[in-house]
């Protein structure tokens, strides 16, 4: 019996963390017991199993969630056609579709941004001033994770941690503890970063889009995010060596419009806001707003092309600077849709796959079942804290899609305390969060599963502090 309740309580606890923000209600007839839901439970499990072993099969996540999606909703529609409902379940997966569109559309404006800003090579820019400058290893683990901690609320925490564990691979050339070390204080600053800004990482995006916390209310978030770094950053700090990396700096010129379009991301992001809360617009109007505005700035500086180059080659002559003549040489026009081109489509792609499983799922009936389990039969803090912990093993996003999906009756302190878990509780492994997933993958052989799970305590000790300092100051939100 115990072994049974056991087995039947974990299910249950999957199938609550894996139902989306996308289908608030499940369908009018109830098949939660039938053979067929049970083969959709066996299918998205199967496929989830494939994306946890995605590094050792070399097989992209999308695929598995992408097929799984399909049958799952292919089984649901027929089970519906035969009690002469069709019409529900094709309503149910079309709100799904129009919802990940929203999601999608505003993700692929961001990354489009970042991969103009990295062709412009903004971000070599800031790796060579770390290089010339000559920090010491200590000094650069506090300036990588600081600016990790400060970059994520902007560009993303995946996007953030890339380009900073490339700097601090760069720099330490080839030091492996240090390397190792410096990866986990990134990923830790980078996801501690993304949860006090909408545009930190997808949680909030979500939270921020489903009108539960407005944009200026994500700042109560900073101090216990800060804290949630900074704890275990102090711990491992003592752990280093104060000595110089021997790297010598190559020289970076950034390219033409860099900064301009760095401004036009910010102003695309101000757009986005604005529009929110001055009348209501979904965030991703504005954003694609922001997009129009890179293509304009991309003819501008396709038309221009050819008198910026005159001028410049005239100068690299008078200078005798054949390198610059050279480098001039093979300058083409920046093109915004090979930008779009770049975005992370296997990301997005893996993200319609979730939602669209997990949709489905939340239609057969089990949403309504484990939002009575957890948020009834638990304390709403109990329940926050450890879906925070859980999200270290299962991505934070199906954590953070279920509890908008139940949409449980909390005080404004309590969704600020599941934003902040779901954010800062993949931290604890290096599987649990995106951007630990992809340093895992650019600093092979450096950053492991086993050399991030070593400062999993002091981890610990920064999350139970962030959750801690955020009932502490926020206390008043939670009346």
């Amino acid at each position: 019996m115990f072994i049974k309740n056991g087995l039947l309580s974990t299910l249950c606890l999957i199938f609550l963390l894996i139902s989306p923000e996308v289908l608030a209600s499940a369908g009018s007839y109830d098949i939660t017991h039938t053979t067929a839901s049970l083969v959709c439970i066996a299918i998205f499990v199967f496929a989830y199993i494939l994306v946890i072993l995605e590094e050792k099969l070399h097989l992209a996540k999308s695929k598995p969630v992408l097929v799984a999606a399909g049958l799952i909703w292919t089984i649901i529609a027929w089970q519906y056609s035969s009690l002469g409902l069709s019409e529900q379940s094709t309503e149910a997966f079309r709100h799904a579709l129009l919802e990940f569109a929203e999601l999608m559309l505003f993700l692929l404006v961001a990354m489009t941004y970042i991969n103009a800003l990295e062709e412009r090579r903004l971000f070599d820019g800031l790796r060579e001033w770390m290089v010339e400058k000559g920090f010491s290893y200590r000094q650069l683990f506090w300036i990588s994770g600081a600016l990790a901690f400060f970059i994520s609320p902007i560009a993303d925490n995946l996007t953030t941690a890339l380009l900073l564990c490339a700097v601090v691979m760069k720099v330490a050339n080839g030091d492996k503890k240090f390397i190792a070390v410096s990866c986990v204080n990134i990923v830790v600053a980078a996801n501690a970063g993304g949860a006090f800004s909408p545009f930190g990482d997808i949680t909030t995006l979500m939270v921020w889009q489903a009108n539960v916390v407005e944009f200026t209310e994500f700042l109560a978030l900073f101090f216990p995010a800060a804290a949630s770094y900074l704890v275990p950053a102090l711990a491992m700090s003592f752990f280093l060596e104060n000595k110089k990396p021997h790297n010598a700096g190559e020289e970076v010129e950034l390219k033409r419009g860099a900064i301009r379009i760095l401004l036009l991301f910010l102003l695309t992001i101000a757009t986005a806001v604005a529009l929110k809360t001055a009348f209501g617009l979904p965030p991703v109007l504005g954003m694609m707003m922001g997009l129009g505005y890179l293509q304009f700035f991309g003819y501008f500086l396709r038309v221009t092309l050819p008198g910026s180059l005159a001028r410049k080659r005239a100068m690299a002559e008078r200078e005798g600077d054949l390198e610059k003549l050279n480098r001039l040489g093979s300058v083409v026009p920046f093109d915004v849709f090979s930008r779009v081109s770049r975005a992370e489509w296997d990301t997005l792609l893996f993200f319609y796959g979730v939602v669209m499983c997990v949709g489905g799922l939340g239609f057969i009936g089990y949403l309504s079942i484990m939002s009575d389990v957890l948020y009834n039969g638990w304390n709403a803090t109990a329940a926050n804290i450890t879906l925070g912990v859980i999200s270290a093993v299962i991505d934070n996003i199906p954590v953070m899609f279920a509890v908008l999906t139940m949409m449980p009756e909390m005080s404004h302190g309590q969704w600020l305390l599941i934003t902040l878990t779901a954010g800062i509780g993949g931290s604890l492994l290096s599987i649990g969060s995106a951007a630990g997933v992809a340093l895992m993958g650019q600093a092979r052989g450096y950053y492991t599963f086993m050399s991030h799970l070593k400062w999993t305590p002091v981890i610990a000790l920064g999350y139970a502090s962030g959750v801690v300092l955020h009932l502490y100051l926020n206390s008043h939100l939670f009346t």
